[in-house]
């Protein structure tokens, strides 16, 4: 069965970077195979990471509800569904992508969310670990279509409106109606580490991620971050901050 890692955090914090350094790492690092999701409207996971998938669940849910979805002989609505999901999902060496894309309009998409959550029970077996790269308002995860999260990451800058945003994604993770069995911050593109002692010492922080040339410089050029040099402080940051959430994930309590 997999474990997910969820990654919120506010826009401009460096969460989607992170998120992809975390399913590099985990490929590298496991050996099992990853499910990245991408549940940010502003979807720019596949782009980190180097694969962009054919459509998205949003467009999947819109054509759902509107009969649009195209089907074989003898095959269902769910069936249909479920079959279009699998064929959004975009195939790497080690992991696999599936973008959520923009978020839900003025209809009712219980149906298909309930369909969407029933294909990703069935997928979870497939993978070791699935990573969510979430918008800061955590939809994806309050619609309920993931049963638990055994470790949310959230990232942040390490300024005051990091800080309290970080503070706000927790308390709203408290309100979820999944199960949440881990929490921790990872301060991000931080250029002096004394800082964050000021600005949350209330936190549970897991890792600080230093400010990075490198890792702008690839972004810029629109390299991935499997381009990254290994020992790039950010990387390497990263690679602490999960063995911290890999060790604390073989601890149930």
């Amino acid at each position: 069965m997999s474990k997910t890692i969820a990654i919120s955090g506010k826009g401009g914090s460096g969460k989607t970077t992170v998120a992809a350094m975390i399913v590099s790492q985990l490929v590298r690092q496991t050996g099992r195979s990853v499910l990245a999701v991408d549940a940010d409207p502003n979807a720019c996971l596949g782009l980190a990471l180097g694969v962009e998938p054919e459509t998205t669940v949003g467009e999947i849910r819109d054509a759902a509800l509107e009969r649009k979805l195209q089907t074989g002989p003898g095959m269902d609505r769910q069936r249909a569904v479920q079959y279009a999901i699998h064929r959004a999902v975009a195939e790497a060496e080690g992991f696999d992508l599936l973008a959520m894309g923009h978020t839900e309009g003025p209809k009712c998409y219980c149906a298909v969310n309930h369909l969407l959550r029933e294909y990703l029970d069935q997928a979870a077996g497939d993978y070791g670990w699935v990573v969510l790269d979430n918008e800061a308002g955590m939809e994806h995860l309050s619609r309920r279509t993931t049963d638990a999260v055994e470790f949310l990451l959230v990232v942040a800058e390490a300024t005051a409106i990091g800080a309290a945003t970080a503070r706000r994604i927790l308390a709203l993770a408290e309100r979820l109606p999944i199960v949440v069995r881990r929490r921790g911050v990872l301060w991000n593109k931080v250029a002096d580490p004394a800082l964050v002692d000021t600005l949350g010492a209330d936190l549970p922080v897991i890792g600080i991620v230093p400010y990075d040339d490198a890792v702008l410089e690839a972004s810029t050029r629109g390299a991935t971050v499997f381009d990254l040099p290994a020992d790039a402080p950010a990387v390497a940051a990263v690679g602490e901050a999960l063995a911290v959430i890999l060790d604390r994930a073989t601890q149930r309590t």
